[in-house]
């Protein structure tokens, strides 16, 4: 019986449109095969074959006892450099992934069951080296006709790429996990280190080096998957770490080959930053090190110097806050020291004034008494701010405890808000106090207390004009509520959240006074927790403040036999209210037969300030006084005084505010101004005397110098006027010669200087200048206001400009104070913008001496070091001292070509 002929594709239709693959089957003797020629393939083999060609997706057919590979184009770069392989026996072309397909395939020809195996690890070698694969295989038995198993019909796709992106991506998890927790750096790069050990087939070793301040190049901190002791321990560059790799004998990724490859990556901040480090780490042997992997080390290198500069950050942070911290306490300590300092002498002084005051036997004058009142009122006023000082300084230091006893909560606050009444009536203010008795006893430290209400009053009189304060006691179920409500200036918004912070004042409020240590409602926060309680306030501009104090009812922290008596206001309480008194009166005129010989306006918030320079100057001149500069101007227009004599630090209108307004007005510009304050030292009178003031004395001050300037200050205005019934006077005139000033000067003691000749290097917009002035202490202020109008046109930022002219005005005061026996008596300064930096020189032609420490204290190159870089450079003809400093151009101003 002859058997029918195949009924499959024909041997001129089979390979046809098979593409490659195809065409090298068709090449193929298959006669030589144990398949046998195409003519006798059965029509199972010839379907099978037809269907792998015209697949897309990689498919291959093992058939015959010889596995004989039949596969598609799609197929062949699976295999790579094994291709061609088609009609060859398996086993042979590619016996380095036989070990992990025979089990699946025999299963599969055995039971009749296909396999799915997702992610299967082959080793294949494709490029000429040993290569980490993975593949999602399927494998299928492959029939004949007869229905019997031939062989197996495989289905594969190459999944390498991304099962290796996700075990990186789950690395770099990992790495970041181990980052956050920061501690101490080189523990944290080690802890981060042996996280990338957690995998080691895509990092097989790394070792981190970092920089070390002060040392040059960078030391190994942290090393995994290697003898840490084969890696060098410091390096200079990357590299020293290049041929590291050699000595290592590391082996590693997933069939453990010898490592002989490494990466060596800075670690930076920025792209084009300096490193902080560098990463070395091993390639594996078994992966191309194409840009996905390159990227991969980007990737550990930033997260790397990411957690260092963070680290470092918060390492400068710490040290900065442990700075502030340890200032704190230095200046904690301070004011407790000064604060005890001061209570000595404060005794010896206000006892020795009280037994005077008490003694009735031996009676003083009216005047004498006066005189010693006010001494004593004030010094009890500066008592009460030590006192504070010391109060806020124990609680800092954890020493203030409460002693909480029983106390008429009610009572106790009502008599305080009492002592206020003639303070607030003199203020023409309506004080309203409802403190009825609490429902359950309480328990307070009275002194804590009474500091509590007292400063929350004192406030409310301080910054309220019209209206009223009020006052009120509530029982809660928890505790009770004191609140302090006046109808005030009030407070902005942005304000609050700060106003219980020592030292924290207000910018721009107006108060009845500029006077205070800034720390009386810090006190009371302060105080009120200590007894468990919480201080708030809320507030609108214009309309008022409401302080409310909550506490608990408390427990007695001692327990007595005896009863306690009743708390009453101290003398402290008692004082505290007798100077808002005093300062809530109005300033008046001198006596009405004054003496001849012209009119002086006294302007300072201070009450008692304004009695005492009334009963001093009141015998030579008329006086009259305000409290402030607009009361001032008020007064001026309504007569002009011959001399104006003004506090600086006053509310509204300050003292500099006053002195502009007088002199931007033709009619009072010619008005002599004396500025008084308490702010010493020789920046504070610089800045008086470049505004326009003709005189500035610092407190505290003698009365017979106070009364010998005024003098002057009148005599020099009526000679002025005697000579020019209509002067036109410019600010604080003194005797020096700028040398950029081409008009001649009257005055014989200066010795006319020609301009100094421009340079090429004197740019437009003012960047360039020179100027000489006399080597005397006058010469400063005018030195001042021109290198300030300089630093304007050369456009630099004006907090910049402010701590220039402070270092420049510094080494020019050196220069006039210290330079002995000058050769001329000038002091040259230049001033220039060059290659971004401001320079300003200060030039002497004469020798220093010697100083010893007690001499100098080093105030002047501290001062002018904070600003910028200072060099002093002497020599036989002078010394240049010059102050260098990054510009930095004002906002608004255009840079320099």
């Amino acid at each position: 019986m002859v058997p029918d002929p195949p009924s499959g594709p024909g041997v001129g239709d089979l390979f046809a449109g098979g593409g490659e693959c195809g065409r090298l089957m068709a090449e193929i003797d298959w006669a030589t095969t144990s398949v046998g020629p195409v003519e006798s393939w059965p029509d199972s083999l010839r379907f099978a074959v037809r269907t792998v060609l015209f697949s897309r997706f990689p498919t291959i057919v093992l058939w015959g006892p010889d596995l004989l590979q039949f596969y598609n184009d799609a197929y062949a770069p699976v295999i790579g450099a094994k291709h061609p392989a088609i009609g060859k026996d398996i086993r042979l072309t590619q016996p380095e992934t036989w070990g992990a397909l025979q089990p699946p395939i025999d299963h599969a020809m055995r039971t009749l069951e296909a396999s799915w195996l997702p992610g299967l690890l082959l080793q294949l070698e494709r490029h000429g080296y040993r290569e980490e694969t993975y593949f999602t295989v399927s494998h299928a038995p492959a029939f004949d006709d007869a229905g019997r198993v031939a062989g197996i019909h495989a289905i594969c796709t190459e999944v390498t790429g991304e099962l290796v992106s996700a075990r990186r991506q789950r690395l770099l998890h990992e790495l970041a996990t181990a980052g956050n927790r920061l501690g101490d750096e080189e523990e944290t790069v080690a802890n981060m280190c042996r996280a990338l050990a957690s995998t080691s087939v895509d990092v097989p070793f790394a070792a981190v080096y970092l920089s070390v301040p002060g040392e040059p190049g960078f030391r190994r901190v942290a090393a995994v998957g290697c003898d840490d002791a084969l890696l060098p321990e410091t390096a200079a560059g990357e590299a020293d770490l290049a041929g590291v790799v050699d000595g290592l004998g590391v082996t590693g990724g997933p069939f453990g080959d010898r490592i002989t490859d490494a990466v060596v990556l800075p670690l930076t901040a920025t792209r084009d930053g300096e490193p902080l480090g560098l990463l070395l780490a091993g390639r594996s042997p078994n992966l191309a090190f194409d840009d996905e992997y390159r990227s991969f080390y980007e990737l550990v290198a930033g997260q790397l110097a990411g957690v260092v500069v963070n680290i470092r950050a918060f390492e400068t942070e710490r040290l900065r806050a442990e700075s502030l911290a340890e200032l704190d306490r230095a200046k904690t300590t301070f004011f407790s020291d000064v604060s005890h300092e001061l209570r000595t002498p404060l005794t010896l002084l206000l006892g020795p004034i009280q037994d005077v005051l008490e003694n009735t036997e031996e009676p003083l004058p009216a005047g004498a008494r006066e005189q010693l009142d006010l001494a004593l009122r004030n010094g009890q006023r500066l008592q009460r701010l030590v006192n504070d000082l010391l109060d806020f300084a124990s609680i800092e230091a954890g020493r203030a405890n409460p002693v909480r006893v029983e106390t008429d909560v009610a009572t106790f606050t009502a008599e305080l808000a009492g002592i206020f009444r003639a303070a607030a009536e003199r203020a023409g203010l309506r004080l309203t106090v409802d403190c009825p008795a609490l429902d359950r006893p309480a328990y307070v430290d009275p002194r804590m207390w009474e500091k509590v209400v007292v400063n929350l009053l004192a406030n409310a009189v301080k910054y309220t004009f019209v209206g009223g304060i009020d006052v009120g006691l509530r029982s809660g179920d928890d505790g009770f509520l004191l609140t302090v409500t006046d109808t005030g200036v009030g407070i902005v918004a942005d304000q609050l959240p700060q106003l219980f912070e020592r030292f924290h004042r207000v910018p721009g409020a107006t108060a009845r006074t500029r006077e205070g240590t800034g720390i009386g409602l810090a006190l009371v926060h302060e105080l009120v927790a200590l007894h468990g309680g919480t201080a708030s306030v809320t507030s609108e501009p214009g309309v008022g403040s409401t302080f409310t104090v909550a506490l608990p009812y408390g427990a007695p922290d001692v327990v007595e036999d005896a009863p306690r008596p009743a708390a009453h206001p101290s003398d402290a309480a008692r004082g505290e209210a007798a100077s808002w008194e005093e300062d809530t009166s109005r300033p008046g005129e001198s006596p009405a037969t004054p003496p001849a010989g012209g009119g002086v306006l006294v302007v300072d918030d201070n009450a008692d300030m304004r009695a005492y320079l009334t009963r001093l100057l009141g015998p030579h001149w008329t006086v009259r006084t305000t409290a402030n500069g607009e009361e001032a101007l008020a007064a001026v227009a309504e007569r002009q005084p011959d001399v104006v004599l003004t506090d600086v630090m006053m509310p509204r209108v300050d003292g500099f505010e006053l002195l502009r307004a007088l002199r931007a007005d033709p009619a009072t510009r010619h008005i002599p101004v004396i500025m008084l304050t308490a702010r010493a030292g020789q920046e504070a009178s610089v800045e008086g005397l470049e505004a326009g003031a003709d005189d500035y004395l610092a407190k505290p001050f003698r009365a017979d110098e106070l009364i010998a300037r005024v003098r002057v200050a009148l005599e020099r205005a009526a000679g002025r006027a005697a000579a020019a019934p209509a002067p036109e006077r410019a600010p604080a005139t003194v005797p020096l010669q700028i040398a950029e000033v081409s008009r001649p000067t009257p005055s014989p003691t200066v010795l006319p200087v020609p301009p100094a000749p421009r340079t090429p290097a004197d740019l437009p917009g003012g960047s360039a200048s020179r100027w000489r002035v006399r080597s005397e202490p006058a010469a400063i202020p005018v030195l001042r206001r021109s290198l300030r109008s300089w630093l304007a046109e050369s456009g630099v930022e004006e907090d910049q400009a402010y701590d220039l002219l402070l270092a420049a005005c510094e080494a020019a005061t050196n220069a006039v104070e210290h330079a002995q026996e000058p050769t001329e008596p000038f002091v040259d300064v230049s001033a220039s913008v060059e290659d971004g930096r401001v320079l300003i020189s200060v030039r002497d032609h004469g020798q220093w001496r010697e100083r010893v420490p007690s001499m100098d204290r080093g105030r002047g190159s501290t001062l002018m070091s904070a600003f910028g870089e200072i060099t002093a450079t002497p020599s036989p003809e002078g010394t240049t001292v010059v102050i260098s400093s990054p510009l930095a151009v004002a906002r608004d101003a255009e840079p320099l070509p």
